[in-house]
């Protein structure tokens, strides 16, 4: 999330917000590769992710914070791409990252956000948790 904050506001180089964070406290014990294949394949692909949660958002897309739109971006991603995560996990870690950096109800608009976006974006599987609790 860091890393596709600090694109949303430098609109920097991949490679060198890359680089930079691996300074970054706690980085060791992160998934390289993972981290990685969501910070290239979120900014590669933001204009689309963008347009996929553009709908759902009630406010445009320049308005919203850096931290809710870089949550937004990596879960999309994962929605649209990491089809072995379940919809459920993306929303909740979408969730908890936003109660960790985000402003003090952004974790509720996330929230709300995602919920509708995985309902279109993964409709099957929704349709099969609301009948499976």
């Amino acid at each position: 999330m860091q890393g596709l904050y600090g694109w949303l506001l430098s609109a920097g180089d991949r490679a060198a917000i890359a680089s930079q964070l691996k300074s970054s406290p706690g980085y060791q014990q992160a998934d390289e590769a993972y981290f990685l294949e969501l910070l290239q394949g979120t900014i590669e692909d933001a204009a689309a992710l963008q347009a996929q949660f553009a709908g759902e958002i009630d406010r445009p897309l320049a308005q919203l914070s850096p931290v809710e739109h870089s949550i937004l971006l990596i879960a999309t991603y994962e929605l649209a791409h990491r089809r072995e995560i379940p919809y459920r996990v993306v929303i909740n870690e979408a969730v908890e990252l936003a109660k960790s950096f985000g402003a003090t109800d952004g974790f509720r608009y996330v929230n709300g956000v995602l919920d509708k976006l995985a309902g279109r974006m993964r409709a099957p599987e929704a349709a099969r948790a609301s009948t499976h609790p």
